[in-house]
């Protein structure tokens, strides 16, 4: 974007945690957009926080001609509708992950987009984590050499469930569709689809509604790729676990960017993405790897271009697809007690 250019007018459908957390304040560390209406029934908070923007109701949002660009941080369930919405009026969007709750209609939306000359990108953000990028370069540089294990865990303490739609019983809730979207479409990214899959999930806690814990097997040749979530782990696993012909690699640690921005760091200020050296991951021939600073700007930055024709979206719309397949493949495999295969026409 140049300077010469106005802001892209952005309007933000929901103020709960991706809306608050993520996306206002990243639109706020970049020029190139200007938040001006918010659809929430937190008009208190969005007033203290954000006295410029309006507090409107989704319909004047969409309705209103001024908006470029929505940003649908709603209730999982409501991703496809509000989308389609958006689009239909004439409006670049971004959806937080999840994309939808169904492949073909994520690849429907797609199209509808790509039809209306629209922008449609989803927010996996943690494609701009620090160890992510590490773990990309250490793969590029083939310093582990022919890889034989990959295993990534988003572990948490969590043991009382909370009373929220996350962790009720509705479409969409649970680890898996969230901490799993993340896990899969840093896997989807590096290795591309699986042969196949074999999911293990369930519900742990007392009292829990939807799954909280999960364990994922994808299969690529003779390379396995393990993903894991737990909701009651006192000792976080490592994040990464890499394991090489030539080589390993380990990290602890979740990347720092959400824990800053919670502290009201911002993109651009000293420490931004900076991970301190003891939780830089570790080589099995002797010696850390620093981790590089994440960068979740880096999506917003790519998406000012993306709405002036001036590169792609920065995740598009066909892979938060792939993610979403992969979820329902998950959720079949774990289901029914089998293997799912991915390759075209299998089952």
């Amino acid at each position: 974007m140049t300077s010469s250019r106005p802001p892209i007018r952005v309007g933000l459908l929901g103020y709960g945690l991706s809306g608050a957390l993520f996306h206002a304040p990243l639109l706020a560390a970049d020029p190139a957009f200007s938040l001006v209406a918010i659809a929430t029934q937190r008009a208190a908070d969005v007033a203290r926080a954000w006295p410029a923007a309006r507090v409107v109701t989704p319909d004047a949002l969409l309705a209103d001609p001024s908006i470029d660009l929505v940003i649908v941080a709603s209730p999982n369930d409501s991703h496809a509708s509000l989308a389609e919405r958006a689009l239909r009026a004439g409006k670049h969007v971004v959806v937080e992950k999840p994309f939808t709750l169904d492949a073909a209609e994520a690849l429907r939306l797609d199209a509808f987009a790509t039809e209306r000359g629209l922008c449609l990108t989803v927010f996996h953000s943690r494609r701009w984590d620090g160890d992510f990028l590490t773990v990309r370069r250490l793969l590029e540089d083939g310093r582990l050499g022919r890889l034989f294990s990959f295993e990534s865990h988003y572990d948490r303490f969590r043991p009382q469930v909370k009373a929220r739609w996350k962790e009720d019983a509705v479409p969409g809730a649970g680890t898996l569709w969230d901490l799993g979207a993340h896990l899969l479409d840093q896997a989807l990214l590096l290795f591309g689809m699986p042969d196949s899959l074999d999911a293990d999930v369930g519900q742990q806690r007392e009292g829990a509604r939807a799954p909280d814990w999960f364990h994922l097997v994808l299969r690529y040749g003779e390379l396995r790729v393990l993903l894991h979530s737990g909701s009651v782990v006192h000792e976080p696993w490592h994040r990464f676990v890499l394991q090489g012909e030539q080589g390993a690699w380990h990290k602890t640690g979740l990347d720092p960017q959400e824990e800053q921005l919670r502290a009201g760091l911002r993109p651009g200020q000293a420490g931004w993405g900076l991970e301190p050296a003891e939780r830089h991951g570790r080589l099995s021939q002797g010696g850390s790897v620093p981790t590089l600073p994440g960068c979740y700007e880096d999506f917003y930055r790519r998406l000012a271009r993306a709405v002036v024709g001036e590169g792609p979206v920065p995740v598009t719309a066909a892979s938060a697809a792939q993610v979403i397949q992969l979820i329902q493949a998950a959720e079949r495999s774990a289901r029914e007690g089998r293997r799912v295969h991915l390759a075209p026409g299998s089952t």
